[in-house]
């Protein structure tokens, strides 16, 4: 991976971050303005239902980010784009698609049959 492609990486990185970090603070600023005491058990009931559901996607969204700022120190030292299984380097088009990606194509292809196979 050259030089110019390590940017462009580690701006795509940024870029996503920067991204998640926006979209929980407008979910902290819709829980605070939206949080109501409805003395109908069904509104209220909805509206725990909604948070609930805002609350499991930011907190997968919270791991995201540290799997994205994992993969902006491995690019800064040097140890992105390469396959932590088995030692190859990923391709470029895998990276775009995924640029968390730790594996080449073909070991996150056995994972998922391994995973798929033992049912985990």
């Amino acid at each position: 991976m050259n030089e110019a492609q390590r940017e462009h990486f580690a701006r795509l990185l940024e870029a996503w971050k920067q991204q998640l970090m926006e979209e929980v603070d407008r979910t902290v600023h819709h829980m605070q303005d939206d949080a109501s005491n409805f003395p109908d058990p069904n509104d209220r009931a909805s509206q725990e239902s909604e948070f609930s559901l805002e609350l499991r996607t930011r907190d997968r969204e919270r791991k995201l980010l540290r799997k994205i700022e994992k993969t902006a120190k491995n690019l800064e030292i040097g140890e992105y784009g390469w396959c932590e299984a088995c030692g190859a380097e990923i391709g470029i088009r895998r990276l775009e698609a995924r640029p968390t990606a730790t594996l080449c194509i073909d070991c996150k292809t056995l994972d998922e049959l391994r995973e798929r196979q033992t049912g985990k």
